[in-house]
């Protein structure tokens, strides 16, 4: 498997995973100090309603930009004309100052019409929490053309702890301000929430001084003006950059644009047509998008990361397709590999402790552990979905990957009310993996169309993780005769079953990728204490 990608992976995924993880482990003290049970769940909900249109106009606000500037940086590196390449950052980043402001703007003057239509009990609560957000998105979308420009550059380091930086001095602002609002102060539990929406600004602010240091740091050798592009040819890339980017912007959002569907739609459907109360609807929201999506946000995480690391490594190759055409297919062979070794696992070993992870995170409660499992297992085809697309737009097919996704989002459409109709959240969880399933399927198939993909690995990574649910199903089995998982109460004795079995399932996974071979096949060594002191992780 090629070693950038196995080195890029590892630290988009330490940047991003990690971020994530701290993201979700932040949740623990900071529920505790918020209160009861009940304001818990509505601040999640007002929390979550805040979020899910930021996320969006993240996406908005980049347009794909820090992707596509990473792919023309990358181009032009492959190239060898590291000029041009600098002049693609400069041009993306002037225009992503002008993107994050009037995004800003919208955000802020569509607040109220999103809270109306929001699962919340109060939406001036909503629009403010909204509003909250605004100087983040204005800063932010600048900030990840830095990020760009480093990973055009395969230097995927300073992308990755950027994004650990920034979650780490959110969460701390988020910590510290509750504590003082609630326990100092003795303020409503809602200011918290404000508060802890705001501190995505502080977040973005910190990683954005961290890049900034790193750039002035970061030389490249000056080469002739020879192949310099002209004023025209400067133009001529502004065009291309917008070109490519506007297609980004339908599969960065993808996943955030589904959340939105249910944020905005469930509501509608919960109290107009089954008739439920303002306070039932809260609270079904947030045990089944809120809550676990910032849990399953961990394997999407890794699948982005995973996907990403692909993108750079495969653009450079476009550059010379005809030369470059059994590399190319290589990488997209090895991202596969990589992406279903990982997540898959992961995905099984979250659904066997589905119940203990919600309850330290949250409460004990079954009814959110089973939406866990669902969330999680829906969350494995939306990291491969959007993978498969993002690989189809390195390979320039930019135009088929926005059809294949909006087709999708057509089907999480028609299928929203029907299915939130019979079975409320469930219903609005298969409706996104039935349209995100769609969306993999035709992905694939119109690569398999282009390049001839080995995909044999794929089989035996499927047979081993059969083996692997075996070996779970039994463990869990055999525990739950003995204590069974519903009678836990304590998130200390939790944490313990969690971190034990955790453990425990993932030696016995990796033992089984190392006794089949697997292990060797896809990274060229066993997998064990010394392949993570291996000299790209260094």
């Amino acid at each position: 498997m090629n070693k950038k990608i196995i080195s890029g992976t590892f630290w988009l995924s330490f940047g991003s995973i990690a971020s994530r993880i701290l993201g979700i482990v932040y949740l623990i003290p900071w529920l505790y100090m918020i209160g009861s049970p009940y304001h818990q769940t509505a601040a999640q909900a007002l929390f979550n309603t805040a979020y899910t249109p930021y996320a969006l106009f993240i996406a908005l606000g980049t347009a794909g930009f820090p992707s596509a500037v990473a792919r023309r940086v990358a181009y032009f590196n492959g190239k060898d004309e590291p000029e041009n390449a600098r002049r693609v950052g400069h041009i993306g980043f002037a225009v992503m100052l002008l993107s994050g402001v009037i995004c800003g703007v919208l955000l802020y003057g569509l607040a109220p019409l999103i809270a109306r239509n929001s699962p919340v009990a109060s939406t001036n609560d909503a629009i403010i929490a909204i509003r909250s957000l605004v100087p983040a998105i204005v800063i932010l979308p600048s900030m990840s053309v830095l990020r760009g420009w480093f990973q055009g550059n395969s230097d995927l380091k300073p992308f990755g702890i950027s994004q650990l930086w920034e979650q780490f001095v959110r969460i701390v602002t988020i910590l510290v301000g509750t504590y003082l609002i609630i326990e100092v102060f003795g303020n409503n539990y809602k200011y918290a929430v404000f508060v802890s929406v705001f501190a995505a600004f502080v977040g973005a602010v910190a990683s954005y001084a961290y890049l900034l240091k790193k750039l002035a740091a970061y030389r490249q050798p000056t080469t002739s003006t020879a192949n310099q592009a002209s004023r025209r040819d400067l133009l001529r890339m502004i065009r291309v950059i917008v070109y490519e980017s506007i297609p980004f912007i339908f599969v960065g959002s993808g996943i955030t644009l589904c959340q939105l569907f249910d944020q905005l739609f469930f509501k509608q459907i919960m109290q107009g047509a089954l008739h439920f109360s303002a306070v039932h609807t809260q609270y079904a929201f947030t045990i089944f998008s809120a809550n676990p999506n910032k849990i399953t946000t961990v394997v999407v995480s890794l699948a982005m990361a995973i996907s990403e690391t692909s993108l750079p490594l495969i653009s450079s190759k476009i550059a010379d397709i005809q030369a470059n055409r059994t590399g190319i297919q290589r990488d997209i062979t090895s991202n596969l590999n990589l992406m279903v070794v990982c997540l898959l696992p992961a995905v099984l070993m979250v659904c066997a402790l589905s119940y203990p992870i919600y309850g330290i995170f949250f409460n004990f409660d079954r009814l959110g552990g089973t939406y866990l499992i669902y969330n999680v297992l829906q969350s494995f085809i939306l990291g491969m979905a959007i993978n498969v697309l993002t690989v189809m737009q390195a390979l320039r097919m930019s135009k088929r990957a926005t059809v294949i996704l909006l087709e999708g989002l057509a089907i999480k459409l028609v299928l929203q009310y029907p299915l939130v109709y019979l079975w409320q959240g469930l219903g609005a969880i298969l409706a996104t993996g039935i349209a995100f399933g769609f969306v993999l399927y035709m992905s694939v198939r119109v690569i398999r169309r282009h390049y001839a993909l080995n995909l044999h690995s794929l089989k035996t990574i499927g047979l081993v993780n059969l083996a692997f649910l075996a070996v779970i199903l039994l463990i869990t089995v055999g525990m739950h005769l003995v204590f069974p998982l519903t009678e836990l109460t304590s998130k200390l004795v939790a944490m313990v079953y969690v971190a034990v079995f955790g453990l425990l399932y993932l030696a016995i996974y990796l033992l089984l990728i190392n006794r089949t071979g697997l292990s060797e096949q896809l990274f060229h060594k066993k997998l064990g204490y010394k392949y993570f002191r291996y000299k790209h992780f260094g």
